[in-house]
């Protein structure tokens, strides 16, 4: 009897063993969300799309969450997948030759960018300081201009110790609303930086952009600003 039981157990070990040594997701799919080869920056893993995999009775999908700086990456098993822009997600809309679906077999490693079209770009960024006084201006470039255009709620300049920086991420803010931008092309905003314990010598700056009815901000690239 003990013999017995020794081997259902042996037999379930190495079922168990067997299950859990099914090989890893191996194919690796990166790349970019850009408006016409540029990269839309966002808040960091705060945008996702999802990946809907075939052939599995129970589908749900596979989110894949952008960084700062408009890049992403996932580890995935080969196969062919359904690249879903959801709704409301991201400060941009896809492009109206594109659609919300797209097919991706994939069979190894693959780089791809993915277009969409954001209602504002936050172009020129510039950044001086003049003692713990951060002076950043900017341009506001808007991307759609017929019936789907959408006004600026705010514009704010982030500080940050780290190279993380937007609406949860910094220790200084300063915020012009949107009605009261006089001139988009020339957009000027300056925040006071406390001071930092421990000190370091520079901290880092981005500009983000909050469009009526989107959730998601736009951002400048990542600035180091010495102080």
């Amino acid at each position: 009897m003990k013999n017995s039981l020794f081997l259902v157990i042996a037999l379930l070990l190495a079922a168990s063993c067997k299950k859990d040594n099914y090989a890893a997701p191996g194919s690796s799919f990166k790349g970019r969300i850009v408006y016409q080869g540029e990269a839309v920056n966002v808040s960091q893993g705060e945008v996702v799309f999802e990946l809907w995999e075939s052939g599995w009775g129970k589908r749900t999908p596979i989110n894949v969450a952008v960084a700062q700086d408009g890049s992403f990456s996932a580890l995935l098993f080969d196969g062919n997948y359904q690249l879903v822009l959801p709704k409301g997600q991201g400060p941009y809309l896809t492009p109206p030759d594109h659609a919300d679906t797209t097919q991706l077999p994939l069979k190894g490693d693959r780089n791809m960018d993915i277009e969409v079209l954001p209602y504002y770009l936050v172009r020129n960024a510039k950044v001086s300081a003049s003692g713990r006084q951060v002076t950043a201006t900017c341009k506001l470039d808007k991307i759609i201009t017929d019936t789907r255009a959408r006004n600026v709620e705010r514009i704010t300049l982030y500080v940050n110790r780290t190279q993380f920086v937007d609406g949860i991420n910094n220790i200084a803010a300063q915020t012009l609303n949107g009605a009261d931008i006089q001139d988009p092309a020339n957009i000027t905003l300056q925040v006071n930086v406390p001071v930092i314990n421990p000190v370091q010598a520079s901290v880092f700056i981005r500009i983000g952009v909050k469009v009526e009815g989107v959730e998601d901000m736009v951002f400048s690239p990542l600035i180091e600003q010495k102080l």
